[in-house]
């Protein structure tokens, strides 16, 4: 620990309080370490509030190493992490691909991946066909090394940056939890994309128009005529 640092408690008591103080020190051009003598800040001790304030500051953000780049990367992600599931590599087939993440698409936790440089692009894209192009996310790339990068965004920005400006290295993805239909993403076009991805994922037309209708909190007729109209 550098000489002259400060030691400050921080734990669920106190948290809300102390994170405006915390940010205000780092904008004066102080550093602010998290630690603990158990578990792993922002994921089983407190630290998300402070890794989100940070973020929305505009201030840097980054992660010692830790036991795996699952955790690194949630704690960074400024993601919920009270609940979440890993999920490893997804399928390489397009198909397998989208059939798994149709099935994710109501996951409640925030979600986990690795995926390879040479099929992220493809992977962003079929998560955010298949989970909502807004769907909050993270792309970690090289974690605790000398070319970290975060990239934060919707589905959709993460899907056409990975493909204008490909990662390289070890990328872990982080997306957000699903957290119930919205009516203003219940759109013909939203509805129409959402069946003919679960039908190319080899679903029958019939069920995943309910599953879509399911999806989007409303009537299977108002899915059937947006397919009719797309059709």
């Amino acid at each position: 620990m550098a000489t002259g640092a400060q030691v400050t408690s921080y734990f669920e008591a106190n948290e809300a309080g102390r994170t405006e103080t915390l940010i205000e020190q780092l904008y004066d051009g102080k550093r602010v370490a998290v630690i603990t003598d158990g578990g792993m800040p922002s994921v089983s001790d407190p630290g998300f509030r402070l890794v989100r304030a940070a973020i929305d500051a505009g201030i840097a953000v980054t992660c010692a190493p830790g036991a795996s780049a699952v955790t690194t990367a949630l704690a960074l992600s400024g993601m919920p992490c009270d609940r979440f599931c890993f999920e490893g590599f997804a399928p390489r087939k397009d198909g397998e691909r989208r059939r798994l993440f149709g099935e994710l698409a109501e996951e409640k936790r925030t979600m986990v991946f690795f995926e390879s440089p040479r099929r992220v692009a493809d992977t962003l894209q079929a998560m955010s066909e298949t989970f909502g192009a807004d769907r909050p996310a993270a792309l970690c790339r090289e974690l605790t090394k000398t070319h970290e990068e975060i990239r934060r965004g919707t589905l959709a920005e993460l899907a056409a940056g990975a493909e204008s400006d490909p990662p390289r290295g070890e990328i872990t993805l982080v997306i957000s939890g699903w957290t119930g239909p919205d009516a203003s993403e219940a759109t013909p076009e939203a509805m129409a994309a959402a069946v003919a991805a679960l039908e190319e994922a080899g679903t029958d037309r019939k069920t995943a128009m309910k599953e879509t209708a399911t999806r989007f909190g409303v009537p299977k007729r108002v899915v059937y005529d947006a397919v009719l109209k797309a059709d």
